[in-house]
């Protein structure tokens, strides 16, 4: 049964990664999931949160450690309806979102090896279509990337600190299928969602599902997951030629 734009249900929709996207950054990217797109950057400095310092105390040069942190937001224009700034407060979702990013890119990162410095992921939804938190986490991927070669020659490192590869992607039931990649229209329909966070070799790092309607079956739940392994292989293989 074809979907609303014509895709299959295994197909993803049309990927594009447009690396140095910005002059500024270290490391910047404009990733494309369709129609959702989203700017993400990094930056670096030689300094660690307070909390980071005083843990990395009394510890010899190379075992302290450097952090990692994201930030998400949406433009205004980025949805149909105007979106207001957050000013003072980040709203929940956008806090549970960069959290999520925080968290999966800290996942394939040695952050020994990049001594007592801070990087700095920033993730800005120009144009939201669904999928806006796992296209952010493929395009942070990149712009980390960059940011670390700029370290690099910078002579910031000594060793490369990536220990993997990080993609994400949305999955669900949409008219009792399964299908892949799910944008806004989907997502809205969608009897079930999911994110599913994953490493280049196949690991897991977070799963997001949620019921809207129904409880599913194991089955479903073992489709879902089959599904977006073979899609994040996709967009892993994506980022390794892009990258190579």
């Amino acid at each position: 049964m074809a979907r609303h734009d014509g895709r299959a249900a295994d197909q993803l929709r049309e990927i594009k990664f447009t690396r140095g996207f910005t002059n500024n950054a270290q490391g910047s990217v404009l990733v494309e999931f369709g129609q959702t797109r989203v700017l993400c950057t990094a930056m670096y400095e030689d300094s660690v949160p307070h909390w980071k310092r005083g843990g990395n105390m009394g510890k010899p040069e190379s075992e302290r450690e450097g952090w990692l942190t994201a930030e998400y937001g949406m433009l205004p224009s980025s949805t149909n309806t105007r979106k207001s700034r957050d000013r003072g407060k980040t709203d929940g979702r956008s806090v549970e979102i960069q959290r999520l990013i925080g968290r999966s890119l800290r996942a394939i990162i040695d952050l020994k090896q990049v001594g007592e410095r801070t990087i700095w992921l920033d993730c800005d939804v120009i144009q939201a279509d669904g999928g806006t938190r796992t296209a952010s986490i493929t395009g942070a991927y990149v712009a980390l990337w960059d940011c670390l070669l700029k370290m690099k020659e910078d002579g910031k490192l000594k060793y490369w600190p990536l220990i993997d590869s990080v993609a994400a992607v949305s999955v669900g039931i949409v008219n009792d299928e399964t299908v892949l990649d799910l944008d806004y229209q989907e997502d809205f329909a969608a009897a079930t969602d999911m994110n599913v966070v994953m490493t280049g070799k196949g690991h897991f790092i977070e799963l997001q599902g949620t019921a809207e309607e129904r409880a599913f079956p194991r089955e479903q739940l073992n489709d879902l997951i089959d599904l977006a392994a073979r899609g994040i292989a996709a967009l892993t293989l994506m980022q390794t030629e892009l990258l190579a």
